[in-house]
């Protein structure tokens, strides 16, 4: 199968060990449901399977029976769709179902990792926050698979932003996006190229926080500011709060090469 052939079929994510040419990979629970009686896939059909160790592995349909569907395992390719830079969303939670729609479209450009944060100006704070994450990890799982990735990102738990700021990590590129003030975005990502003479634009890891409907209040981009985060733009326009998250991650993943 080539790259684009390997695209077409249908990719399952495994929890499983060390796979090997000729294994025989079972897939039992939703994910078989969804083989035989959505997809109707039968003995002989392919799909690409992934354990999430940087490789694809395609396989063919050895028995296919409701609950049950056992694969064999044809090839093992390194998957050439994952980002290589790491990318953490730090997302302020907007109103109605728009972070489902943000996981959704970050996932399929290739962000690592996506925190919900509650800041100051959030007015949607979601009571059952574990069914949430469930759901919106789901969303990420099923974008991955759409989009040929590697890895599922990771949905993190409803976080405060001051608990947020304490998880940038100092030596990422932290950004937060303002839309009264701060650099352009590639100009930001420039600069910080510059003061780290070890570092190129394939090998950096970004934090990036991104806020709601109303955006960040003043006291937030400061105590950002004091944590070690650069204050950036998206330019002249003001963005929807589902549009600006968007066109960050976009405008980084072409800036390291990725798009």
């Amino acid at each position: 199968m080539d790259l684009i052939e390997n695209l077409r079929f249908p990719r399952f994510f495994i929890n499983g060990g060390d796979i090997k040419i000729n294994d025989i990979v079972i897939i039992g629970g939703a994910d078989a449901k969804h083989i035989c009686t959505v997809l109707r896939m039968k003995a002989g059909g392919k799909a690409v399977l992934c354990n999430e160790d940087g490789f694809d592995y395609p396989s063919e349909i050895v028995s296919a029976a409701g609950s049950r569907v056992e694969f064999k395992v044809l090839l093992k390719r390194a998957n050439d769709c994952e980002p290589k830079m790491y990318l953490r969303l730090f997302q302020c939670v907007p109103k109605g179902e728009k972070l489902d729609f943000i996981v959704q479209k970050a996932t399929e450009l290739g962000a690592s990792e996506i925190i919900p944060v509650i800041s100051k100006r959030c007015v949607s704070r979601p009571d059952n926050k574990n069914s949430k994450i469930l759901r919106l990890q789901k969303i990420a799982e099923q974008a991955a698979k759409q989009s040929g990735r590697g890895k599922i990102p990771i949905v993190g738990e409803f976080t405060g932003f001051n608990a947020a700021l304490k998880l940038y990590r100092s030596g990422n590129l932290g950004i937060i996006f303002y839309e009264n003030g701060g650099m352009r975005i590639n100009d930001t990502v420039k600069n910080a190229v510059k003061r780290r003479p070890d570092t190129n634009y394939g090998s950096l890891s970004a934090d990036i926080f991104v806020g709601s409907e109303g955006g960040f209040e003043p006291a937030e981009i400061a105590a950002a500011t004091e944590a070690g985060l650069i204050p950036a733009n998206l330019g002249r326009l003001i963005l929807r709060a589902e549009t600006a998250p968007i066109a960050a991650i976009s405008i980084l993943m072409n800036l390291m090469g990725e798009i």
